[in-house]
């Protein structure tokens, strides 16, 4: 699936501060100063909730992150500036309030946006830092039990919220909605068995990614979404996309960040070729294509992959979960 995008158009400030959600004052027209400072620091990245995810301890040179997610009133600052096109569902009136997060976004458009600003996507490594929080363990950002008053998740409004949403869930650096509203871009590229060759160092991920279905290489992304369910709102859940893809486009977007300081080089480890995924590969790739067939809200097709990837992992309580969200979708047309 590539990416949809529309001509680019005059851009009009569309409706006022969305309702329903817990939020502060609004932040749409944030600028550069709503970036949160993360000191040099070891966590330990990973988590035992699946096999790409295998806990390392890892230390970051000091760094800044964007506070919320990029607005799209900042997106359309940029695509005027730039003669950057429209992303996907700019139009959709869910979705395209000023100070919703821009969705629909591919990796490149992502990088493009960053780069104009000066900054860069973060690394894989830096954005989960940043979710852990000082302590450097929080299995979701607010902590280790899970608070649903605390985030965008499950299709429980149907829409993203804005982008200052959910104070209470900002983690412990103080950066919002890590978990749940919009998958998030990084840097990095994905292959599953990364994290046990790792560098300790300021690791940037591997050199290519995983050939994901025959179709490319893919980038990682993070945080769960609006449409996803609980069981993949921790902070070292992992998900992935072709780059040149918007593929989960209507819960897809980004943060920037940018070191604060000279960064030691670290190269990323050598990793080996899958020669074939095993049935817990096969399984997660088929749930993936799920979350990207709810994205573009092709919920039949959504259902056929999530089938798929139950009849390989039959205990799996996260597909289960995905499944009962498009069942849901199904019955209302």
């Amino acid at each position: 699936m590539k990416t949809a995008q529309f001509t680019l158009a005059a851009i009009a400030a569309i409706g006022l501060s969305l309702g329903g959600y817990p939020s502060g004052h609004a932040r749409a027209g944030s600028a550069d100063k709503d970036m949160v400072s993360i000191p040099k620091g070891e966590f330990t990245m990973g988590s035992p909730e699946h096999a790409d995810e295998t806990p390392h301890k890892v230390v970051l040179d000091a760094y800044k992150i964007d506070k919320y997610e990029v607005s799209n009133k900042q997106y359309g600052e940029f695509m005027k500036a730039a003669n950057h096109a429209a992303p996907a569902y700019w139009d959709d009136p869910r979705v395209n309030k000023p100070e919703q997060p821009v969705v629909g976004v591919n990796w490149f458009d992502a990088k493009a946006y960053c780069e104009w600003k000066g900054l860069r996507l973060p690394t894989e490594a830096e954005w989960e830092h940043a979710a852990k929080g000082p302590k450097g363990d929080n299995h979701y950002p607010w902590g280790h039990k899970f608070d649903p008053k605390k985030v965008n998740y499950g299709q429980q409004h149907g829409r993203t919220a804005p982008v200052d949403a959910y104070p209470e869930g900002v983690s412990g650096f103080g950066v919002y909605n890590m978990a749940g509203n919009v998958f998030e871009w990084v840097a990095d590229w994905y292959m599953p068995d990364y994290y046990k060759n790792s560098p300790a160092l300021n690791p940037v991920g591997p050199d290519m990614g995983l050939d994901y279905a025959k179709q490319g290489p893919v980038k990682v992304l993070r945080g769960g979404s609006w449409f996803a369910p609980q069981t993949s709102l921790h902070t070292s859940h992992r998900f992935w996309n072709q780059p040149e893809n918007n593929s989960y486009g209507i819960g897809l977007g980004f943060r920037c960040a940018t070191s604060e300081g000279p960064r030691k080089a670290s190269a990323g480890a050598p990793t080996e070729a899958m020669k074939k995924a095993d049935a817990d590969l096969q399984a997660r790739n088929a749930y993936i294509q799920a979350l990207v067939s709810m994205g573009a809200e092709k919920h039949a097709e959504a259902m056929k992959s999530i089938d798929e990837a139950i009849s390989l992992d039959p205990k799996n309580r996260e597909y289960k979960d995905v499944r009962e969200l498009i069942k849901k979708n199904l019955g209302k047309k």
